[in-house]
């Protein structure tokens, strides 16, 4: 690997960020589904008939198979090495922390590493051993932890967090149903805007998960019966028909997790 990453020349190096920062519309600008360098059509990899592959670079890829055997954090830390001409062009420039933090942002939405890191891929799993248990992890925590942290985004795209009680159902380890109040602030967020995260946190354990998606406001009676509890009049005197009481519903696409000292990214 170490030979086939040295091909690679200092001149086109390899770059999800644009003016130093990630890019993330990828309608307007093509990237390198392995390395995240923008494409052009000189820049192509190639197919095994020869034909041009419009979602790699050259230098990934080529006669229908990868150039290198690498795992998403050596690609990143191989194209971190080129950060000095990345430079080159900015106002203020960024240092090779920097621009590793975030690749590692931005690599995990690319094709080639989005389908390595997908917990539900079983081969996946077989040959990214560092996500072993993930799934396991998640309920596990869902399951056993008081508090979850939820995170709204405010109609000047600021983050918001708030603790809140435990799910009170899930489904697998993608959806999770909260209650709250309908006329609260966390409401307004998500009915303006479903982008959401949640958040699991064992202290003890020293272990944290984020869970990315969007969050869902639903108000009909049978999500309300489905995640009713005995004593729930003490949070909405008016039982389970209350106006003041909604179930909010998380689904999730992707993630983190912190544990033993070392952060890893996943797809659900």
């Amino acid at each position: 690997m170490e030979k086939e990453m040295k091909e690679r020349s200092s001149e086109s190096h390899p770059s999800s960020l644009e003016d130093g920062r990630v890019v993330t519309d990828f309608d307007k600008v093509k990237f390198c589904q392995s390395c995240g360098m923008p494409l052009t059509d000189e820049v192509l990899g190639t197919n095994a008939d020869g034909s041009k592959n419009e979602d790699y670079c050259m230098y990934c890829y080529k006669d229908g198979k990868f150039l290198q055997d690498c795992t998403m954090e050596e690609m990143i830390e191989h194209c971190a090495q080129f950060v000095g001409a990345v430079n080159e062009g900015l106002p203020n420039p960024i240092t090779k922390e920097e621009y590793i933090g975030q690749m590692k942002m931005y690599f995990p939405n690319l094709k080639r590493w989005r389908k390595a890191l997908n917990i539900a891929n079983d081969e996946a799993m077989k040959v990214n051993p560092a996500l072993a248990g993930v799934k396991e992890l998640i309920a596990q925590m869902a399951d056993s932890l008081p508090i979850a942290y939820i995170s709204s985004v405010d109609s000047e795209g600021y983050p918001y967090t708030k603790a809140m009680l435990a799910p009170r159902k899930r489904e697998g380890i993608t959806t999770f149903y909260f209650t709250t109040n309908t006329f609260s602030l966390r409401v307004a967020h998500y009915k303006a805007n479903p982008k959401a995260s949640i958040y699991f946190c064992d202290a003890k354990g020293f272990k944290g998960m984020m869970l990315r998606g969007t969050m869902e406001v639903l108000t009909d009676a049978k999500s309300k019966e489905m995640i009713w509890r005995e004593g729930d009049t003490q949070y909405y005197p008016g039982g389970v028909t209350d106006s003041n009481y909604c179930v909010l519903k998380f689904t999730a696409t992707d993630g983190r997790f912190y544990s033993d000292f070392y952060p890893r990214s996943f797809v659900l």
